[in-house]
């Protein structure tokens, strides 16, 4: 059984929930597609037991020794990604997306195209069972590749392991990268805040997960800062018949748990916030 948390927008609380739905059985496989800012290692502390080198594209490299410094290549780069500085052509790696038409027109044949490799996949142990997570390299791309082997890697160790559940922390927002953390789920959960935008990013999150026929619920995270954007959250969900699974105050032991480096649910077992995930989570595991 794979069980994604999502949200339509960042700073909702995706990744607490998702750690407190991690810390609430004894085997699972934690998954965190939120690849371009995976931070639940760093809750839970996993065993690195592999590492696996991701080539999420390929960019420009002049070669030196080759380039005269016409400026042909700067003239049909459409990402303003060469440069001339003291006569010498060069690449903004980070503006590169890897098209490979400096390549082709250089009349030098300066350029070479080369593999981006410094994205990583990590898994191993944690308390709970095991955990994968990605790291995207600073300027290399996500199109979704990454997840999608996050969550490959997570299903391959689950069968190894006779482990039943996997929970995806996914990304935030609706690109690529959150699509392919979602697609051919048992269960989707979408946590939102109650906020204009908040709404707003629910909306359109929805309209992914009901196009794409998967089950969907609603959590309304620090339901109570904002009781009547909850109230129209709730009867927008009631109206596209969304379950709102459950409603959470704000609970300022939600933030001591992670300065802690726990889940709430490990750090406050007994406290009404961990009641209410523990309830939640029950609820989605007997409907999915």
């Amino acid at each position: 059984m794979e069980i994604a948390v999502i949200s339509g927008k960042g700073g909702t609380g995706k990744s607490s929930i998702s750690a407190a739905f991690a810390t609430l059985q004894k085997e699972v496989v934690l998954a965190d597609c939120d690849v371009d800012a995976a931070n639940l290692y760093l809750l839970f502390n996993p065993v690195c037991e592999e590492e696996q080198i991701v080539i999420s594209g390929q960019k420009a490299v002049i070669n030196q020794d080759k380039c005269i410094a016409c400026g042909e290549c700067i003239d049909y780069c459409r990402f303003d990604a060469i440069i001339k500085k003291d006569d010498k052509v060069s690449i903004v790696e980070t503006f590169c997306d890897g098209c490979l038409l400096c390549s082709r027109i250089c009349p030098q044949d300066a350029i070479d195209i080369i593999d981006e490799d410094k994205s990583r996949i990590y898994a191993g142990s944690f308390k709970n069972g095991k955990m994968v997570y990605g790291r995207l390299a600073p300027g290399e791309e996500n199109t979704g590749k990454i997840v999608s082997k996050v969550r490959e890697k997570a299903k391959q160790i689950a069968k190894e392991f006779g482990i039943k559940t996997i929970i995806i922390d996914g990304p935030p927002g609706i690109g690529c990268s959150a699509i392919s953390a979602i697609i051919g789920v048992d269960s989707v959960v979408v946590v939102t805040e109650p906020t204009l935008s908040g709404l707003h990013d629910l909306k359109r999150t929805l309209e992914i997960t009901t196009s794409s026929n998967l089950q969907t619920s609603v959590i309304i995270n620090k339901c109570d800062i904002n009781p009547e954007m909850s109230s129209k959250i709730e009867a927008y969900c009631n109206q596209k018949h969304i379950e709102v699974i459950g409603k959470l105050p704000f609970e300022p032991l939600v933030v001591e748990a992670m300065v802690k480096c726990q889940s709430i649910t490990d750090f406050a077992p007994d406290a009404e916030i961990s009641k209410l995930i523990g309830n939640i989570y029950s609820k989605i595991r007997a409907t999915t």
